[in-house]
Parts: structure tokens; sequence; C-alpha cells
């Protein structure tokens, strides 16, 4: 895949994952906060689940897992730490608030996995320009939560 493309689909997947913050809000206000968050995981794995068993290599491919390191297997317990985190605080912070919060979040925390190089990543040393998007990120919020 080129770059362009790459780019193109990620931010089309970044407006999607916008939609999810009030789609589970409102599964929420109607079944409760963590019970909306398991239904969401719940739709999610039976999609998974398909497109896993229907993908080359199908539910082989699992027998894998026990060739890697421990923390590889976090990405679902990080999944639920935002889902959850999301329906909770979208009715405070509207979905704006939330997005961009989120980017300015993933943004710091990839710098510094970048930074140190962790969990599998050619290292790519924090600099000014770095830094400064990061602070700009950080107004950015603050722009779209301010009262």
């Amino acid at each position: 895949m080129d770059r362009g493309s790459a780019v193109m689909l990620t931010a089309l997947a970044g407006g999607l994952v916008a939609l999810q913050a009030p789609i589970n809000s409102g599964l929420g206000r109607t079944v409760g906060t963590f019970q909306a968050a398991f239904l969401s995981f719940v739709i999610g794995t039976v999609a998974l689940t398909v497109i896993a068993g229907l993908s080359r290599g199908g539910f082989g491919q699992l027998a894998e897992v026990g060739n890697i390191a421990w923390y590889y297997l976090l990405g679902g317990l990080l999944g639920v730490v935002y889902v959850t985190s999301v329906l909770v605080t979208v009715r405070t912070l509207g979905v704006g608030g939330i997005t961009a919060a989120t980017i300015a979040g993933q943004l710091a925390m990839a710098v510094v996995v970048d930074h140190f190089g962790w969990l599998g990543v050619d290292r790519d040393p924090i600099d000014v320009t770095k830094i400064a998007g990061v602070g700009l990120l950080a107004v950015g919020v603050w722009l779209i939560v301010r009262d």
C-alpha cells in the first residue's frame, strides 16, 4: 500500500472512531456504561471471528501466541480502557473533546514509544519539533474543551 492510501485509510478509520463514542454513549444510557462496553466488544468479537476465520491461515496461526512476549497481549485491555473511558467522558467533553484529547494522548505516548524504541519500533528521538507538535495539540485540546 502506498503512503497516500495508508494515510487516507487511517483518516477514514479515525473518522469512524469518532462515531464510536456517541454510539456507545447512546447504548450506555439505555443498558448501562459497562454493559454497553461489553456489548460493543461482543459485537466486535463476532465480526473479528468471521474475518479471522475467513482470512488466510484461519485460526491456525493463533497457536503462535505462545511465542510472543506477554505485553503484546495487552491490546484488548487497552481497548477496554479506551472504550469505557469514552463512554464515561463523552457526555462531559462531547465528541470533539474526547477526540481531541484522545489524539493528543496518542501522539504524546507515540513520541515516547518512538524515542525509546519500545515494543519493537525503530528508535526516533524526541526533538524540539515533536515537542512543539505535542504542545500545539495540547493547546488544540484546550481550545476544544474550554467553557
